[in-house]
């Protein structure tokens, strides 16, 4: 994995396999393959503080805004 201030990228290999056996046949499955993401974020981040946690499948990242993204003001115009 690499985070960049404006985007993550994300690559991994799949495998799996399964195994069935009925009536004296044993029938075998592999799944395979390698696959890459680029995220683009929508505000800059501070890449040098990202943490991340990989637990049941699912990775969770914590990536915290930088100051200025934090203190951007945002005008409405309401009508």
């Amino acid at each position: 994995m690499q985070i960049t201030e404006n985007s993550v990228y994300v690559s991994g290999e799949r495998k799996s396999e399964t195994k069935s056996e009925e009536q004296g046949v044993t029938r075998s499955e592999f799944h395979y393959g390698k696959f890459q993401r680029v995220i683009p974020l929508s505000t800059r981040i501070q890449n040098t503080n990202v943490t991340a946690d990989y637990k049941d499948g699912i990775l969770n990242l914590t990536l915290p805004k930088t100051e200025q993204a934090k203190n951007k003001v945002v005008k409405i115009n309401l009508e």
